[in-house]
């Protein structure tokens, strides 16, 4: 399976994404048992916030780990950003991680800028992490100029991963924040690497030629996707999934391999950005 370092640590590049989750009482059996059977399957990374659900998502991603072993996880969950304050960030952090049953995560995203000043929420992200109640830190739904303004400040160079949307349909990271992220040696993370099952209009899912490539590799147009999007070596997938069958599929796709022909095939039908495009942000 492929991986990705994150903070020295090397994890498995398809993780478990859980936005949606925790909403629906009468799904909240089976989606503990999809977040479990990912556990099971190989995943490492379970991507959390506490505002999936206010709080919901934490909550359900909580009793589903509580009979892992934390030592095998890497727990991310974000800060919203009205949270993201010198006062109000280490009661969010309590309060986030009392839900999720652990005392520490792993990595702690800004999850989007807010009206708190960078400087002020990077230096309470680093002096939680000195406290040992995160590992790491890091920012999300960070576009290029928000890369260098945070690379100016004094720690701001400390943060281990950005996480944006990127999927097939969605490649305008690949004009500035990605070159700029490999530069920098600062990880990738993509939310919504399948577009949310392509109700966002991309098409993806019935493009004919990622359905070919599905039909040739055996594999669902889901796990093309997902492999198109891992497909470099420093990028981490967070596919959400509430079914079983579905997260065994998203595991399944750390192990494929597209080859040159094939991406380009894909790269004619969904082209590569020529020149900085807005951030999609969801």
């Amino acid at each position: 399976m492929k991986q990705v370092t994150i903070n020295g640590q090397q994890v498995p590049a398809i993780g478990i994404g859980t936005w949606h989750m925790g909403d629906r009482p009468a799904q909240r059996e089976t989606e503990i048992a999809a977040i479990q059977a990912g556990i099971a399957a190989g995943a490492r990374v379970i991507d959390t916030a506490e505002m999936y659900g206010s709080g919901r998502a934490e909550d359900l991603v909580g009793e589903a780990l509580a009979p892992i072993d934390r030592q095998q996880l890497y727990l991310i969950s974000k800060v919203l950003p009205e949270n993201a304050s010198r006062q109000r960030m280490a009661a969010s952090l309590e309060a986030s991680l009392k839900r999720l049953r652990t005392d520490y995560l792993d990595l702690y995203l800004y999850h989007w800028r807010g009206s708190v000043p960078l400087a002020e929420t990077v230096d309470e992200l680093q002096r939680l992490q000195q406290s040992g109640k995160i590992r790491a830190w890091g920012v999300s739904n960070f576009d290029i100029d928000d890369l260098k303004e945070l690379w100016q400040l004094p720690n701001g160079a400390q943060a281990v991963a950005n996480e944006d949307l990127y999927h097939l349909g969605s490649r305008g990271v690949e004009y500035a924040v990605l070159p700029w992220q490999r530069e920098h040696q600062l990880p990738f993370i993509a939310y919504s690497p399948i577009a949310q099952g392509d109700s966002w209009g991309h098409h993806l899912a019935t493009n004919d030629v990622v359905k070919q490539l599905a039909a040739q590799h055996h594999v669902t147009v889901y796990q093309i996707l997902l492999a198109w999007v891992i497909r470099q070596g420093d990028v981490l997938a967070i596919p959400q999934t509430s079914s079983v069958a579905h997260m065994n599929e998203n595991i399944a796709a750390g192990e494929l391999t597209l080859t040159p022909a094939e991406l380009a095939l894909l790269d004619q039908q969904f082209p590569a950005p020529t020149s900085k495009q807005p951030l999609d942000i969801l």
